[in-house]
């Protein structure tokens, strides 16, 4: 096994520890968002979205200043932002 895998097996944000796994079931309401692109704008509840944006934007503040810092969690946040940020656009629009 080489050495650099070794070292994040062994780390403090490595798959031995929830500072992993908790931003991989995070990637399944991003994978989730995704999906739900293709589908028609009026299926879109705006009120939930906008919850969702602010979650994510809130996790992406906290990954960056927990210690140690995840940036693994960060990023997962950061891609839900944008998928949540583009499903709210397309439900203003069919609003208007």
């Amino acid at each position: 096994m080489s050495s650099a895998f070794k070292a994040f097996l062994n780390s403090s944000v490595g798959p031995k520890t929830t500072h992993f796994w908790g931003p991989v079931s995070n990637w399944g309401l991003v994978l989730a968002s995704v999906a739900d692109t293709k589908k028609p704008p009026e299926m879109i509840s705006g009120n939930m979205t906008g919850v969702l944006c602010v979650y994510s934007a809130l996790f992406i503040r906290f990954a960056w200043m927990v210690r140690p810092r995840n940036h693994f969690l960060m990023v997962t946040h950061m891609s839900n932002e944008c998928v949540q940020l583009y499903q709210l656009s397309r439900w203003a629009r069919a609003q208007g």
